[in-house]
């Protein structure tokens, strides 16, 4: 009876071995790669820690190599766990395609890609025209309706221009919002989420509508679209941790707006200065010169004691058309929101043909008014257009 038992035990352990091997293998025929470092979609230069994830973890074990390449070119080999490395990206925030290739004692591979970005301002865009928002208001500050393309005078560098478009109703918006993650937002972000998905709630069922999220680093929460349920969600699920990459977002945004005729606005809410951007501030401000989106900025906590921030805060949404607002209220959020919302109810869309030789990259001053009135007009200041590519 013992042997018998002794037996079965025996015979129980040998089936649990094999079983125990059979999902051990499954699992490692089941392995995947996946690079954490760079993440997609980041920003590097310098020197950058390569590096990979193993899943499961035990199909480690079987991994002979990783060799890493950069834009199709080998830059090194990892033999040893945890198979990462360090890479020179040299000293510009280009574009990188990176790939990660584990080779397995099996003679199997297993690859991942990933997909840098360069932030820097680029002059690669062209236009064919150069397009203008405008709000109208009166001494009172009301908003003005009913005006048609005859009232208004365009000037670029002080010469009257010929419009060649002229809208003030059911005018197409493409928005991006960015809301500002990062560990300092932890006490505001609850209104600020509220608020914020109230607002984009209130546009048109066909405004179209992107939503960022910014910390150390930018992730869409939303891509562009007329869902405002699948926007509620996605802005109620991050949470705060990180630093603030202020200039990195404004240029994200601007870069993720559409060229179709029609009105383009950012809306950035955030409470502190930058700390963690990979552009610089005269990049991210040419970058706004050269868009044509009306720019919002919404200030709170240190942006109030910050008056650097400040500062480009406001040249930001001053240049572009825009308003900055700064308060130290939460409770005043959800009317900063509305006063948004009213200014892009009441925008006209004018557009004229670029002058002769305005394709230079040099600032062009614009002014724009409404002769005969004593209307305030709050328009883009200027713009800047870029060299056509030679032939």
């Amino acid at each position: 009876m013992v042997s018998a038992a002794r037996a079965a035990r025996s015979g129980l352990l040998s089936v649990a071995a094999i079983c125990f091997g059979v999902l051990l293998a499954a699992d490692e025929q089941s392995a995947t790669l996946q690079i954490t470092s760079p993440a997609e979609g980041a920003y590097v230069n310098g020197a950058v820690r390569l590096a990979v994830a193993i899943a499961p973890p035990s199909a480690a074990r079987q991994v002979q190599t990783v060799r890493w390449f950069a834009d199709g070119r080998q830059v090194c080999t990892a033999e040893q766990p945890p198979f990462g490395c360090d890479w020179d990206a040299g000293d510009s925030l280009a574009e990188h395609q990176i790939r990660a290739v584990a080779t397995l004692k099996d003679g199997r591979r297993l690859t991942d890609n990933v997909r840098t970005r360069a932030v820097e301002y680029a002059e690669s865009v062209d236009v064919d025209v150069v397009q203008v928002t405008a709000v109208v208001t009166d001494e009172s500050g009301r908003f003005v309706p009913g005006l048609t393309a005859r009232d208004f005078r365009v000037l670029d560098d002080n010469r009257p221009q010929k419009l060649t478009n002229f809208a003030s109703e059911n005018i197409p918006l493409e928005l991006v919002t960015a809301i500002d993650v990062s560990s300092s937002m932890t006490k505001a972000l609850p209104l600020v989420k509220d608020s914020a998905t109230r607002f984009l709630a209130a546009l048109r069922p066909a405004d179209q509508v992107t939503v960022l999220g910014f910390n150390d680093n930018i992730f869409t929460l939303a891509r562009r679209s007329t869902d405002q349920a699948e926007r509620a969600k996605a802005i109620a699920r991050p949470g705060p941790w990180g630093g603030t990459a202020l200039y990195d977002v404004i240029i994200r945004a601007a870069d993720l707006l559409g060229r179709q005729s029609g009105r383009r606005a950012i809306v950035v809410f955030t409470d502190g200065d930058d700390q963690s951007s990979h552009a610089s501030m005269s990049s991210v401000i040419k970058r706004a010169e050269s868009s044509d989106a009306t720019i919002y900025m919404i200030g709170q906590g240190r942006a109030i004691e910050a008056p650097h921030l400040q500062q480009l805060m406001r040249h930001l949404a001053t240049v572009s058309g825009g308003r900055a607002f700064f308060s130290e209220q939460t409770s005043k959020l959800e009317a900063i929101f509305e006063e948004i919302l009213e200014d892009l109810r009441h925008q006209y869309l004018l557009a004229f043909a670029p002058p002769d030789g305005a394709r230079d990259g040099a600032w062009h001053r614009l002014h724009v008014d409404v002769p005969g009135h004593s209307y305030s007009v709050r328009a883009r200041q200027g713009y800047r257009m870029i060299r056509r590519n030679p032939q």
